[in-house]
């Protein structure tokens, strides 16, 4: 059941991480995947840190804050148009 919520969790972090770039994204399901991977990666990072997070308003801004860092990182793979 877990694995459900970390999912949840990382659609989000990926739509909310989508607005906040604003023009970083790549598009909605682009964005919601990268939520996702970006949940994982800032788990990682954060306990690189020393943070750690137990409650969904935690895990939320934990994968937020990856699924951010992880646009970026992809924006530099963008093509330019």
């Amino acid at each position: 059941m877990n694995f459900i919520w970390y999912i949840l969790i990382g659609i989000l972090a990926g739509y909310l991480a989508g607005k906040i770039t604003r023009g970083g994204g790549f598009g909605l399901f682009t964005n919601l995947l990268l939520g996702i991977v970006g949940g994982v990666l800032g788990g990682w990072v954060f306990s690189l840190l020393g943070f750690q997070t137990t409650s969904i308003i935690g895990n939320l801004t934990t994968s937020t804050v990856g699924a951010i860092l992880l646009l970026w990182i992809a924006s530099f793979f963008k093509r330019g148009d």
